[in-house]
């Protein structure tokens, strides 16, 4: 017979014992996955070099050529393996850059995509390891430090059409009848370069689903979130709150769903807590954007829900394997 003494100490080294996660191989890899959302850019890449020239193009490589550099630098420092031809940083770099105007000063563009990577994911142990959206965290610093050179309306003005979001936040609902649905559909409106193209987004998100790359419950959750939020404001009142598909076409709203929302290591893993965290981030932009001062709220809106995740995770946790 086991002394008592003895087996509750086994069992004590047992609990403690720590050991790698489970893992479920299937074959694909960090560089396969990146591919794919790369491939998934080119549309709206190209739609934004269409509507606003080779200014476009240049801030989309200016940032994706500093953020790889930036990430091998970091590496090295770490003397860890430089692994930049996964395209990983390459991708965050230009998701920073679909958020920028698209005449934004060259060392904007430098330092957004060098934080992109130092602050949004080298702080907290690199890739896979970040809580919030990488971009994000480099937008909302560039934004806030330097806000007359992230203005959209303001760094655009030249251009004959305006912002949907930052009219209907300065001059009210009427102000909006200017934007036909159509055209914002074609990426016919004033926003980031990359992240106003919602017909090319759509076609990259539905490449994504697609091919399974992303799973459909964050973009459905996060589109039907800003769809009845913003629905229960007009039906309150019509003559003060935009409609429903303003709000789904206007500004980063599909960015947001296909390509923000889902960042793997920020969002949750389980299907009712992504399918809470869409809905959360979509009803909070159209709360950032009713209440808030800024004239876009996706950026804001999915970083709140981001820190939201590990909560979520505890939301019915399916575990892996079997019992």
């Amino acid at each position: 017979m086991t002394p008592p003494l003895i087996k509750a100490m086994s069992d004590i080294a047992t609990r403690l014992t720590v050991s790698p996660a489970p893992h479920w191989r299937s074959g694909r890899t960090i560089q396969g996955m990146m591919q794919a959302h790369l491939l998934a850019l080119v549309p709206a890449a190209a739609m934004a070099v269409v509507m606003y020239g080779l200014h476009a193009a240049a801030v989309i490589g200016l940032a994706g050529a500093v953020a790889v550099l930036v990430e091998a630098l970091c590496l090295r420092l770490q003397n860890r393996d430089v692994d930049v031809d996964n395209y990983s940083a390459l991708y965050a770099g230009i998701l920073f850059a679909f958020l920028m105007p698209a005449t934004a000063p060259w060392w904007l563009v430098s330092i957004g995509a060098a934080l992109t990577i130092v602050l949004g994911r080298t702080v907290f142990g690199g890739f896979g390891c970040n809580p919030v959206c990488a971009p994000l965290i480099a937008w909302a610093f560039c934004r806030l430090s330097w806000p007359a050179d992230m203005d959209i309306d303001l760094n655009l003005a030249h251009f004959l059409i305006n912002s949907p979001v930052d009219q209907l936040m300065h001059f009210g609902v009427d102000s909006i009848a200017q934007f036909d649905t159509m055209d914002m559909l074609l990426g016919q409106q004033l926003g980031g370069l990359g992240a106003s193209q919602v017909l090319g987004l759509l076609a990259g998100g539905i490449f994504l689903l697609a091919t399974g790359w992303i799973r459909i419950f964050i973009p459905a959750s996060f589109i039907a979130g800003v769809l009845v939020t913003s629905g229960i404001y007009w039906y309150i009142d019509p003559s003060m709150y935009a409609d429903p598909l303003f709000h789904l076409l206007a500004g980063s709203t599909i960015f947001g769903a296909f390509f923000l929302a889902t960042d793997t290591a920020s969002s949750p893993v389980g299907m009712l807590p992504q399918i809470i965290f869409g809905l959360l981030a979509g009803a909070m932009v159209i709360i950032i954007r009713v209440y808030g001062v800024y004239p876009d709220g996706v950026p804001f809106a999915i970083m709140v829900a981001n820190l939201l995740s590990p909560l979520l995770e505890r939301v019915r946790p399916k575990f892996f394997g079997g019992k």
